[in-house]
């Protein structure tokens, strides 16, 4: 259980990481037809509802699931909230996650689905693939 204990850490740590580099990162986009730090953080909880939240969801209802590629564009609740509660949506929503994890247990976390791209994924491994996607919005903010 090292590899989930390690990635559920990188996953639990991250909103604040977020919110410390969207919140001093320029208002604007680096450039034209990038997304601002506000619309990053949307990209993020579409990301991780549309995506995280519904594989989670079929690895506990599919006999094994397979996913394709997705990429949602960005959240759109919340019309006109500033930055500040769209991290705090990344944050309830990235809690979520980690409550779907815990849920599953030592066993649920030996489950598998099979990803267009990635291959065979245990629970450890889609959740690497959620860290590293953020990892590469959060290495954006800090251009």
């Amino acid at each position: 259980m090292a590899e989930a204990d390690a990635v559920r850490a990188r996953l639990a740590g991250f909103p604040a990481r977020l919110a410390a580099a969207a919140r001093t990162s320029p208002p604007e986009p680096p450039a034209p037809g990038e997304w601002t730090p506000p619309e990053i953080v949307r990209h993020l909880i579409a990301v991780e509802e549309e995506v995280w939240h519904r594989r989670l969801g079929q690895l506990q209802t599919e006999e094994p699931p397979r996913w394709r590629w997705t990429e949602p564009g960005q959240w759109l609740g919340a019309e006109g909230a500033d930055l500040e509660a769209v991290l705090a949506t990344h944050a309830d929503v990235r809690s979520t996650t980690l409550a779907m994890l815990d849920a599953l247990g030592p066993d649920g976390w030996r489950r598998t689905g099979t990803h267009d791209t990635f291959g065979l994924l245990d629970v450890a491994g889609l959740m690497t693939v959620a860290a590293d996607h953020d990892e590469e919005h959060l290495a954006s903010l800090r251009r």
